[in-house]
């Protein structure tokens, strides 16, 4: 059961957070600031995980636990750069940016964020300097 949770929380919970990030930018449907929330959260998150969090990784490559430790991870996971991790860097910037639009619902997302990347610690992904990172890096797109 513990191996299920863990994998479910590192795997699946990003998808469940986006749908309902959509659900949420749907209801209630607002052109001018959804579209601004919209455009600011794709900025974010192209800005730290898809420009910042690869710079990084040219220049330190760390590799990942399961590799280091030679052991199978709880989620298939390539042999790639561990540091610092695309997915706490990907969720917090879109989490920060929900905040500051919507505390509640960025608060919800935020802590989403947060089950989301000790699951994949857990799960024998990241190291937990790798998720501490990343949640910095996509806490600081303000």
């Amino acid at each position: 059961m513990i191996e299920f949770s863990i994998v479910f929380f590192a795997a699946y919970t990003g998808y469940l957070l986006m749908g309902g990030l959509l659900v949420f930018l749907l209801k209630d449907w607002n052109w001018k600031g959804r579209i601004v929330l919209v455009l600011q959260m794709i900025a974010a998150a192209v800005l730290s995980r898809g420009i910042i969090t690869e710079v990084i990784r040219l220049f330190w490559y760390r590799t990942r636990p399961f590799v280091e430790q030679n052991f199978i991870p709880l989620i298939p996971h390539a042999d790639t750069a561990s540091f610092p991790s695309g997915h706490a860097t990907f969720f917090f910037a879109i989490g920060t940016v929900l905040y500051l639009h919507n505390k509640k619902a960025g608060m919800v997302f935020l802590l989403g964020s947060a089950v989301i990347v000790i699951a994949r610690v857990l799960a024998g992904a990241h190291w937990p300097s790798d998720v501490i990172a990343g949640r910095s890096l996509g806490l600081r797109v303000d």
